[in-house]
């Protein structure tokens, strides 16, 4: 995803059984049908890409031209989230905070247009009931056909190894049963290193790797499930990029004693 924590309504879960359940509210909205702006949008970030940045992709052919599927990649760059949906050959949706859609006047027009340009939903960020509605947001996107990219890491990666998957991409893979094509982005940490606005001229490479049934591994209500499952994914991503495995969480330490023993009970991260 543009760089946001792809997450579900966290559980506890000691015995691996925990269900998640999707939400019934109203106000996730209806995935739409792209238009004028997503087309023109595509057409000038492709030409700009092929002519300046010359893009090397691999595997386009892996990618399902119909029906539901998920991009699963490892996370750089926030130029990940533009250089996925313009190397695949169909239209890619994946999820952006909000705020990038709600902006006034010239920079929030520029703002929405863009992000409308790349196939981005807006969503509200944050845990528990935000985070379970983004992803019943993916959820409606598959369902309604389309293809939907995640990053599993959760957030980007500022030491370029490869993160422990959290099992949001699980549960939108058993729940929708929806396949998954593992991504590999290779180099858009020079291309566009964290803090910087303007992409430099660096060589970048972009796997897409052949599609996973994980529907092997159970429902999406196992936890079990849901850890396998994003373990194989995961380990898909490795294949394509083979960066050095971080096994552990991409997220900042525990502020106190209270936070540890909550991370120690919460051992799935969603």
């Amino acid at each position: 995803m543009a760089d946001e924590e792809q997450t579900q309504r966290r559980a506890q879960e000691p015995s691996d059984q925990a269900t998640v359940e999707p939400t019934t509210d109203d106000t996730v909205a209806t995935p739409s049908k792209p238009g004028v702006v997503y087309y023109f949008g595509r057409a000038v970030l492709n030409t700009t890409a092929k002519l300046l940045y010359r893009p090397k992709i691999i595997g386009r052919k892996n990618v399902p031209k119909r029906g539901p599927v998920i991009l699963a990649s490892n996370h750089l760059s926030f130029i990940d989230s533009i250089a996925i949906p313009i190397s695949a050959p169909r239209r890619v949706q994946f999820l952006a905070k909000s705020d990038y859609f709600t902006g006034r006047g010239l920079k929030g027009w520029v703002s929405r247009t863009f992000f409308t340009s790349i196939g981005a939903v807006g969503v509200e960020r944050g845990v528990g009931q935000a985070a379970q509605e983004a992803l019943d947001q993916g959820r409606r996107i598959l369902e309604s056909g389309e293809a939907f990219a995640i990053y599993p890491e959760g957030t980007r990666s500022l030491d370029g190894r490869l993160y422990r998957g959290r099992t949001g991409v699980a549960w939108l893979a058993l729940t929708t049963g929806a396949r998954v094509v593992p991504v590999g982005l290779i180099g858009t940490d020079d291309l566009m290193p964290v803090g910087t606005t303007i992409p430099k001229f660096k060589p970048v490479t972009v796997i897409f790797g052949e599609p996973i049934d994980v529907s092997h591994h159970g429902p999406a209500t196992s936890g079990r499930a849901r850890r396998k499952a994003t373990d194989e994914i995961m380990a898909a991503i490795h294949a394509l990029t083979g960066q050095e495995l971080a096994n552990a969480y991409n997220e900042s330490p525990p502020a106190d004693t209270v936070e540890r023993i909550k991370r120690a009970f919460r051992p799935e991260r969603l």
